[in-house]
């Protein structure tokens, strides 16, 4: 429910008015400061109580009889109650109650209750005061003109015969000006709603001699043509024989809370960081307009958007930056749609634009289009110049879904798929990624399963100095052990991993296993070679990395020297200043720290003097072709050579031919990796690899 926004609960405690929320079972699900002074209690006394509880027992059953009659389509309901204060007292109050929908599904009931025990008070001296006005006209005089409700009273004609203070305030009207006018002119009321004039209650009142409420959205409209919301009721005046004399009225301004009240709808519907309207509001807006698509026979579509790499702005300058680019943002995406067009914020850094009554897809294009120019600019927020690029998942009703769950679930593929094929650009959606998207769930459903039943199981390739064929590390390298699928290698689920964050866990499980692994070959007492784990972006951006690390290292007892870290360039490229601060504090924990696929990354070499890194593994593309690709060779001796002066150790991939091998020797490369040397091992292997003192350069297939 919408009660648990914060924003709601500040307004909320805020109010003069009590306000409390209970579910379809009737039992509180909040309650506000006001409500707790009203009845006495505590919130730790309404948890899993009834709202009708604190009723007065005279009370309760007559109140409880007419909301049980009443329809919830009828809302909102009203009653007059007392409540049994704590303190033994009696406290009156109005009850007003209404259903709460979300989604078109009732999910409680919002009660609001003013404090009328002073009114009342005020009610009973005034019928009092009936009887005794011809010998206290001035006391009553004094009473009524320090009330906070208007009061004013007629003659049994319908006649002015008195206003208070607040009524000559309310009508604009003095006491001698009034006397003797027609109600109507003087308290001249109109329907709020249909602007046409409202029944004068008090020509009820005297010709049917009961007491009656003002009609609901009823205005004032006062002598200088000022209007005010008001509410309250109307009661006959009787003389010593019962006969009705007249009537007086009793009202007071509610603007202040229907704005109140307005606001709080508004808030319910609308997103409070940027105004724009939140996800309940859309799903209203795309069911109507896909109901109107299909009366009209016309086009309409859902753009699913995300802001890129968002994450980096709040983890590097703070969630206030964030915010503020959040907004420009919004603001941008306004800019570039139609009036007509409904911008929708999702949540974080999600939004959704509604393309209504769209003529032809060449239009979807073009907006979709304007939508990537626009984001070209950088957004200066704080004195940051912030740059953002959106990805864009497009659905079209009739051909991508008649409903509002399948066209923001395929809009919302084809934005994954956006991403995927290297963000900043737009994608319809076709079935083909429906098809994906269901492989994609499959592989996520398994890997939580496969984490939670311990499916993973790590292999381990071994490493060889070139120069005495001696064994100088390995690499540990996950295994899906799937009971349908069997062994499954990780360029089949690591990409998704990633994608769906699931990388986080398994990778804290990688590098503790092979951690784990490695102490316990220690503690046996085999000799042993530093392990090289993957690291990928979304692990190494994540915000507890460098703590959970240490908690690895602390659990497992492994010393940081037989640890080695493999990033790929793009990793640390995207930040390079934040980057450069944590791989510095991984070194000085004593952890070796390699660059993975070198060459791919298209990076800067100028940035490695930045970054503390021992090792670097020249990408396999390279070394495959390097025998008889003249450019490969030159890339290849131009990292040896570079890493030779920069005193970096060079590690070759994917070595798998004696010319291969003949021809990194010559270029004095340090080390190499791949099925000439070794296929990876288990570690049940690996540790009779290990026993045998490893075997020589050139015997294994």
């Amino acid at each position: 429910m919408f009660v648990k926004e914060p924003l709601f609960r500040i307004i909320s405690d805020c109010s003069p008015l009590g306000i409390f929320v209970t579910d379809l079972a009737e039992q509180w699900v909040y309650t506000n400061s006001a409500y707790h002074q009203i009845t006495g209690m505590c919130e730790e006394q309404t948890q899993g109580n009834r709202w009708y509880d604190p009723i007065h027992p005279n009370d309760k059953r007559r109140v409880l009889n007419n909301w049980y009659k009443a329809n919830p389509e009828d809302m909102p309901f009203k009653s007059e109650l007392r409540y049994l204060h704590h303190n033994g007292r009696i406290v009156w109050a109005r009850l007003n109650m209404a259903a709460i929908y979300e989604e078109k599904k009732q999910t409680g009931y919002v009660q609001i209750i003013e404090n009328i025990t002073e009114r009342k008070f005020r009610e009973s001296y005034l019928y009092q005061a009936e009887e005794e006005l011809y010998i206290q006209k001035e006391r009553a005089q004094v009473t009524l003109n320090s009330i906070g409700d208007a009061v004013l009273a007629t003659d049994v004609k319908g006649h002015i015969s008195y206003l208070n203070k607040m009524a000559v305030n309310a009508t604009g009207w003095s006491n001698s000006e009034a006397m003797g006018k027609p109600i109507d002119e003087v308290f001249n009321i109109i329907n709020g709603d249909k602007r046409d004039k409202a029944i004068n209650p008090a020509a009820i009142v005297i010709a049917e001699d009961r007491n009656i409420e003002l009609s609901a959205n009823c205005v004032l409209i006062s002598k200088d043509g000022s209007e005010s919301y008001i509410e309250d009721s109307a009661a006959p005046i009787h003389n010593r024989q019962g006969q009705v004399t007249g009537a007086v009225i009793v009202f007071h301004d509610v603007s202040v809370s229907r704005e109140m009240s307005s606001n709080m709808a508004h808030m319910a519907r609308h997103d409070s960081l940027t105004g724009l309207p939140n996800r309940v509001n859309l799903t209203e807006r795309l069911t109507h307009a896909i109901r109107l698509a299909k009366k009209y026979d016309t086009q309409l579509s859902v753009m699913y958007v995300d802001l890129d790499l968002f994450k980096h702005v709040n983890d590097s300058l703070g969630h206030k930056v964030g915010d503020l680019l959040l907004q420009s943002v919004s603001e941008r995406l306004v800019k570039c749609v139609r009036a007509t067009d409904t911008v929708c914020r999702q949540g974080g850094d999600e939004f959704v634009i509604l393309l209504d009554n769209m003529e032809h897809s060449l239009d979807i294009t073009r907006i979709a289009e304007s939508l990537l120019e626009a984001f070209e600019s950088p957004h200066l927020i704080n004195g940051h110049l912030l740059y953002s690029t959106l990805s864009i998942g497009i659905s079209v009703y009739p051909e991508d879904g008649d409903s509002v769950e399948t066209m923001m679930q395929n809009a919302d593929v084809a934005m994954y798929h956006a991403k995927k094929y290297g963000r900043n650009n737009f994608q319809y959606f076709n079935e083909e990624m429906n098809q994906r998207a269901v492989r994609r769930l499959s592989i996520v459903n398994g890997l939580r399963l496969a984490l939670k039943k311990q499916q993973f199981e790590l292999y381990y390739q071994p490493k060889f100095n070139l120069a005495s064929g001696l064994i100088s590390g390995m690499e540990a390298l996950i295994r899906w052990n799937d009971p349908k699928l069997g062994l499954v290698y990780p360029n089949s689920f690591i990409e998704i991993a990633e994608e769906s964050g699931l990388i986080v866990p398994i990778g804290k499980w990688i590098i503790t296993e092979a951690c784990r692994q490695v102490q316990e070959w220690q503690d046996a007492g085999i000799a042993c070679v530093p392990v090289a784990v993957n690291v990928s972006a979304v692990e190494f951006n994540h915000k507890n990395y460098l703590s959970s690390i240490r908690s690895v290292l602390k659990k497992t007892g492994l010393n940081p020297a037989l640890l080695e870290l493999e990033l790929t360039e793009s990793v640390l490229m995207d930040y390079v200043e934040s980057s450069a601060k944590v791989l510095d504090k991984l070194k000085l924990m004593g952890i070796s720290l390699a660059i993975d696929d070198f060459g791919t990354g298209y990076s800067s070499l100028s940035y490695l003097k930045r970054f503390p890194i021992n090792t670097l593994k020249i990408d396999q593309s390279f070394v495959q072709n390097m025998t008889t690709n003249s450019d490969d060779a030159t890339i290849v001796s131009a990292v040896i050579g570079m890493g030779n002066n920069l005193q970096l150790t060079i590690i070759a991939e994917g070595v798998e031919t004696e010319q291969q091998l003949t021809f990194l020797k010559t270029l004095d490369c340090d080390e190499g990796q791949g099925f000439l040397f070794s296929h990876p091992l288990t570690a049940r292997d690996f540790k009779a690899f290990l026993l045998a003192g490893g075997k020589p350069l050139n015997s294994q297939s």
